[in-house]
């Protein structure tokens, strides 16, 4: 996969588009698993979404610096900066960006506490492709200026193939497939 490389952190981040996306949608995928976070980051890519990945919250942040994002999809249970942290990072700044958080331990009393770090949707893990799928079509807006109005996947996603996987994810759990 090509990546890009952030001066500040000198990590990689993938920016391989497989097809021309919709509008030109940017999503950044944090997730210390790596499994997860490359699935994730090869169904967005298939759907024709450009993506950029971090392992942490603190690799999140730095790329939130140079690049601007469309959504952040991050997990909430992270080494050095969880997505809570991320979250509240995010509203000091003054970042208007919506939020995904996939995660299996939502922090629900945090976000009782504050309330203005509720993400825009949560998904809860183990979750289908297809929720968040379903999930990033409902938070991106087609237009800014015509809120309430969701664009469709993009005309170039992947046909299934015969095992009922999308080629990327085939890609993704197959290189995985010798670690268990």
């Amino acid at each position: 996969m090509k990546g890009k490389t952030i001066p500040a952190c000198g990590r990689s981040f993938s920016a391989l588009l497989p097809c021309k996306p919709i509008l030109h949608r940017r999503i950044l995928v944090v997730d210390d698993e790596p499994l997860i976070r490359k699935l994730n980051s090869e169904v967005l890519l298939d759907a024709g979404y450009q993506v950029d990945a971090a392992e942490d919250g603190a690799v999140a942040w730095a790329a939130l610096q140079l690049f601007d994002y469309d959504l952040l999809i991050t997990d909430n249970n992270m080494p050095n900066v969880s997505g809570i942290e991320l979250l509240q990072k995010l509203h000091a700044g003054g970042v208007a960006l919506p939020v995904i958080m996939a995660t299996g331990t939502p922090p629900a009393e945090e976000f009782s506490q504050a309330p203005w770090l509720q993400p825009a949707v949560i998904l809860l893990k183990p979750y289908a492709i297809a929720q968040l799928l379903d999930a990033v079509q409902k938070v991106l807006p087609l237009l800014a200026d015509e809120p309430g109005r969701f664009f469709p996947l993009p005309a170039c996603q992947p046909q299934l193939s015969a095992a009922g996987m999308w080629p990327g994810v085939r890609n993704v759990l197959n290189g995985f497939a010798g670690l268990g």
